[in-house]
């Protein structure tokens, strides 16, 4: 997941909500992509328990660990284009 949003992020189509969230408090902010992802995902998380949903290990793992893994691909993504 993380290669894949990097990939469609980078390929100026337009990120979905998201990522167009993570993307705009990143460049407006200045704190780093995955500190700003793991804001999000750990906001609906708890806004999406505390409407009833089911959070379980698998999903709580997602918001967690989702950060670092787009930071990371966003770098070599950004890496391997720059020298194109």
């Amino acid at each position: 997941v993380g290669i894949g949003s990097a990939l469609y992020i980078t390929c100026a189509l337009g990120p979905g909500p998201r990522d167009g969230l993570m993307t705009a408090i990143h460049n407006r902010s200045g704190v780093r992509v995955g500190r700003v992802r793991l804001g999000i995902e750990g906001s609906v998380l708890i806004l999406g328990s505390l409407l009833g949903g089911t959070v379980g290990l698998g999903t709580a793992l997602f918001a967690l660990f989702i950060d670092q893994s787009i930071a990371i691909s966003l770098g070599v993504v950004s890496r391997i284009t720059s020298n194109s």
